[in-house]
C-alpha cells in the first residue's frame, strides 16, 4: 500500500533505525521509501552518491533544467561529514552503506526540520534495497512534504535504480 508516510519500504525496513531518527527531537514524522535494485549494494551505493551532483528526480522542476550525469563521476562516493547535498548537510557517512544529512537552516526555514538517510542494503550478491529514511516535523509542513516527498523521492529512487541495474548490466564493478 502507498501511502505518505510509506512508499516500498517493507515492515523490516521501517522497523530499522536510521540514523536520520537520531537528528530531530521532538514529535517527528517518520517518511520511508524503498525499492528492490537487482545490482550489488557497493554499485547502488556509488549511485546514491551522485546526489552530491544532482536529485536525479524531475530535472525541470529541482535541476533548473539541467540533466542529472547519466553516467558515474569519480569521486562522488567519497563524501565527507560536512559536505552539502542538495538542501542537507551530510552528519554521518558510512562508506559503502550509508548516509544521513541533516537540512540546511534556508531549507528548513522553507520545509520545516527534517534529516534523511539514504541507505544501500544487501539482499544478495546481485541486488539490493535502496532504503530512504525522511524525517521531518509533525506539523502542517511536514504533512504537505510528505505528499510532494512522495512524488519527488519515488521518482529519484527509481531513476537511480535504472541507472545502477544498466551499470550492472555492463560489468561495470562497484
Amino acid at each position: 500500500m502507498i501511502t505518505a508516510s510509506n512508499w516500498g519500504a517493507t515492515e523490516t525496513e521501517r522497523a530499522r533505525p536510521y540514523p536520520a531518527g537520531d537528528c530531530l527531537t521532538g514529535p517527528v514524522r517518520v517518511l520511508d521509501r524503498a525499492v528492490t535494485v537487482h545490482a550489488p549494494a557497493d554499485l547502488m551505493y556509488r549511485w546514491m552518491c551522485q546526489i552530491s551532483l544532482a536529485p536525479y528526480s524531475y530535472d525541470l522542476v529541482d535541476n533548473w533544467g539541467r540533466r542529472s550525469p547519466t553516467e558515474l563521476v569519480p569521486g562522488t562516493e567519497n563524501l565527507t561529514v560536512g559536505q552539502r547535498l542538495m538542501v542537507f548537510d551530510l552528519v554521518d557517512v558510512q562508506p559503502g552503506h550509508q548516509f544521513t544529512g541533516r537540512g540546511l537552516p534556508s531549507a528548513e526555514r522553507l520545509f520545516g526540520r527534517m534529516a534523511i538517510t539514504y541507505a544501500a542494503e544487501p539482499a544478495g550478491p546481485d541486488s539490493c534495497r535502496l532504503v530512504c529514511r525522511l524525517v521531518v516535523d509533525r506539523h502542517l509542513r511536514g504533512r504537505l512534504m510528505a505528499w510532494g516527498d512522495l512524488l519527488m523521492t519515488r521518482k529519484q529512487l527509481l531513476t537511480l535504480k535504472k541507472y545502477a541495474e544498466r551499470d550492472h548490466r555492463r560489468g561495470l564493478p562497484g
